[in-house]
């Protein structure tokens, strides 16, 4: 015999994934958008006998998640990445530093826990436009309010009416906070040329091109990868550097020694890879997994490059831990 509890399962579990990216847009947490996500379908559950069904059941849950979302936000500060907090790095051998607490930082989402089962093309293309680091980034800068607004009206495309109830404010309210939200995304800006997405092959190819330069330690290749531009961010750590040299002396003097190996994978819609190396440096027989890089790609080369070096952030994408190490040359 069917009850309703089973019936609330049934019904409202394929729309799991899709709340945790809104959740996600929301708060730039991956855990906090899992969190909350579990205590939206607690909500909902005990609350199901009440549902009257004058909405449906997905846009109820979207309005539940977005009501934790904003109690959750009056909490928290906002997420940032090392660029918003202190100047860009002169000196590539600087010792690395952490702020002081961290939860400080957005997280990269990865590709798999956001994937739904649409098959539109149009659905796809606009969630991962949506979904991408600076998109993300960005949104963080906006109050609770126009977060929730932004993502409502332009993401998911409710009416103006629909977010004035969920807010309970009027509708001109919910208006003026969409245009000052989308005035202070495009002051904040994603990305100084459009990213490789309407050519995908660009992308695949530089991912090929990145990985190549650090497994083979071929700064050459490197350099010609990176746009003269390229951002190099790192959290935990505040270290960052700005522009093409700065970039690959650092990553020549650390990251490109030899012994390295790397796994492609995706975050936020982007292309990503996780680099494995030496346990302590030392050389082994197995290489441990220790940083994922998330990569922008344009037409024009790379121009970001968010390397995040943290064990929790790197076991969400379910690669292995250990990989055997690359036989030496003789």
């Amino acid at each position: 015999m069917t009850t309703e509890s089973d019936e609330f399962v049934r019904l409202a579990d394929p729309f799991r994934r899709e709340l945790l990216v809104h959740c996600y847009r929301m708060l730039g947490s991956v855990d906090d958008a899992e969190d909350l996500v579990q205590e939206t379908y607690l909500r909902a559950w005990r609350a199901y006998d009440d549902f009257e069904g004058r909405s449906s059941l997905r846009t109820w849950l979207y309005r539940i998640a977005t009501l934790a979302c904003l109690t959750a936000l009056e909490h928290r500060s906002r997420r940032v990445l090392p660029s918003a907090l202190v100047p860009a790095t002169g000196d590539p051998a600087a010792p690395m530093r952490r702020p002081d607490r961290d939860e400080v930082f957005v997280e990269p989402l990865p590709d798999a826990l956001a994937r739904t089962d649409t098959a539109d093309p149009a659905t796809i293309v606009e969630s991962r436009d949506e979904m991408r680091l600076a998109w993300t980034v960005a949104v963080q800068n906006l109050s609770a309010k126009q977060r929730a607004v932004l993502i409502l009206r332009d993401v998911l495309a409710w009416r103006a009416s629909e977010v004035a109830e969920l807010l309970d404010c009027s509708t001109a309210a919910v208006n003026s906070a969409l245009q000052r939200a989308r005035s202070q995304m495009q002051r904040l800006g994603d990305e100084p040329e459009s990213t490789a997405g309407p050519r995908p092959q660009a992308g695949h190819e530089q991912l090929e091109a990145y990985v190549s330069a650090f497994e083979n330690a071929d700064v050459a290749k490197l350099v010609k990868l990176l746009r003269h531009d390229v951002v190099l961010e790192m959290p935990p750590f505040l270290n960052w550097f700005s522009g093409r040299d700065p970039v690959v002396r650092f990553l020549a003097a650390r990251c490109t020694g030899g012994g390295i190996r790397m796994l492609p994978t995706a975050a936020n819609g982007q292309p990503a890879v996780i680099a494995y190396f030496p346990e302590d440096d030392r050389p082994g027989d197995l290489l441990h997994a220790r940083t994922l890089h998330v990569l922008t790609t344009t037409e024009s080369g790379v121009s970001r490059i968010v390397a995040y070096r943290d064990k929790a952030v790197v076991s969400r994408f379910g690669l292995p831990a250990t990989l055997p190490a690359l036989a030496r040359q003789a």
